[in-house]
């Protein structure tokens, strides 16, 4: 459903052009939960806006391909990409009240929506903005269609937005963070309410997040990032359980468990390298504990690894 090739987002300033996200290829099938996982400053959200159309200027997509069903979008006109998404790709963003506008009611921006992108009168807008609010689990729907965003609860608000996003039966959904502004009991929620849909519409979904318990429960691949690159992409069992980039390890072991007694969690020593400080070779270098003089040098491609493909020259065999 989405096939994505060498993906270059970049950021022109006085000072260079920075590379935020650099040589990203992946693909979701239909019906397939991706997720993208990675700190803060990885590239996630970015590559998600590349995909929705949404890199606001001076930021640009300087090299690479985005296909929906076969179809390239990401060289369209403006007005064609607005067309697209939407119609063809839903978003649900991490804060809902940044999606939903106070000033109109749920009912009118669902029925603007459904309108835009679908060949449909008043009524049948209507009819179908209350099937998707029951659809998303919003009780008493016919009631609450009118009233406005400050009525509904954070969850409640999240279900709005989930419902915009389906508005128009999307072939792909991007979610940026859908359940971080939520508590434990609510994300449950949102997690099985976005399984159910994938499952029952077809949908493909890009589910961008840094919580490893969210992806467990709701992804079937991982893709982690680390600077602007993916450096691990494969199954979730085996990402989670056998991680094949020290970096993933590093990740997997910051996870307390409720299994094994650890009197420490692990911890990855350094931060994330700035945009304008990237070092040469493998990004992670500097952080790896089995870092050596290749991995200084020489960027690694993903290459396999178990279930996994990792970039990493330890899966080379030729670590010293």
């Amino acid at each position: 459903m989405l096939a994505v090739a060498g993906l270059r987002v970049e950021f022109p300033t006085r000072r260079g052009t920075l590379v935020a996200v650099h040589d990203v290829s992946l693909t979701i099938a239909p019906g397939e939960v991706l997720g993208v996982v990675g700190e803060s400053g990885a590239g996630k959200s970015l590559t998600g806006a590349a995909i929705i159309g949404l890199i606001d200027p001076p930021g640009r997509i300087a090299a690479g391909e985005i296909r929906l069903a076969g179809r390239r979008i990401d060289n369209l006109p403006y007005e064609a990409m607005r067309a697209v998404r939407g119609r063809e790709i839903g978003a649900v963003f991490q804060d809902p009240l940044t999606s939903l506008n106070p000033l109109y009611t749920v009912g009118r921006q669902l029925v603007e929506t459904i309108r835009t992108h679908l060949p449909l009168a008043e009524g049948q807008a209507r009819s179908r903005a209350i099937a998707l609010l029951e659809e998303v689990g919003i009780p008493a729907a016919a009631r609450r269609i009118d009233h406005y965003p400050h009525q509904f609860s954070g969850g409640m608000r999240q279900r709005v937005v989930i419902a915009l996003a389906l508005a128009a039966n999307p072939r792909l959904i991007v979610a940026d963070e859908p359940t971080t502004a939520l508590d434990v009991s609510i994300q449950a929620q949102i997690i099985q309410l976005l399984k159910r849909l994938c499952r029952e519409h077809g949908t493909a979904v890009m589910l961008v997040t840094h919580d490893m318990g969210v992806i467990a429960e709701t992804a079937d691949r991982v893709a982690v990032m680390y600077a602007g690159r993916i450096v691990e992409v494969g199954p979730v069992d085996a990402v989670i359980h056998r991680p094949q980039h020290p970096y993933t390890v590093g990740l997997m072991g910051s996870i307390p468990s409720i299994v094994d007694e650890r009197p420490r969690l692990a911890q990855i020593d350094g931060s994330m390298p700035r945009l304008t400080a990237i070092p040469p070779g493998c990004a992670f270098h500097p952080r790896c504990p089995q870092a050596f003089d290749r991995c200084r040098r020489e960027l690694p491609d993903l290459m396999p690894a178990g279930a996994t493909r990792a970039a990493c020259w330890l899966r080379a065999g030729d670590a010293p």
